[in-house]
């Protein structure tokens, strides 16, 4: 599921929702649940501040769910939530010749990489040469 609960930055949640099937499709999580949150850079910045003591606005953050292994009655299970900030991805896709649409499904896979357990901070490297797999395989560069 995706929020969009930011209104500086027009997105089109129906694009993305399909592409967070996709993401969960060629993760094996076809029937995991999660939450996607579009946020404004002010709300991103109050995140990074209380979660990571870090100031100012970031481009995704994720919340894994505390039981992550835990599926329900219907057999879904919920990983957990993700935060990104429109206005932010935008400044990175510009100053890394991407498209918008496209810096946001690279951020939703990214964050979903992390909500499955994976750390690019502490893995020597899994997470990015897994992201650089399905980024390939997703149509992303």
């Amino acid at each position: 599921m995706i929020l969009n609960r930011q209104r500086k930055m027009r997105v089109a949640v129906g694009p993305l929702e399909t592409f967070l099937e996709r993401v969960k499709a060629e993760t094996r999580e076809k029937d995991a649940e999660l939450t996607v949150c579009l946020v404004s850079d002010a709300e991103m910045a109050q995140l990074n501040q209380k979660f990571r003591r870090k100031r100012g606005p970031t481009d995704v953050l994720s919340f894994p769910a505390k039981e992550r292994r835990k599926a329900d009655s219907d057999g879904a299970r919920f990983l957990g939530d993700i935060a990104i900030a429109p206005e932010t991805a935008r400044r990175y896709a510009q100053r890394d010749g991407r498209k918008l649409g496209d810096e946001l499904r690279i951020l939703i896979l990214h964050g979903a990489l992390h909500l499955l357990g994976y750390d690019h901070e502490t893995d020597h490297g899994q997470m990015d040469r897994i992201e650089k797999k399905l980024r390939r395989r997703l149509g992303l560069t």
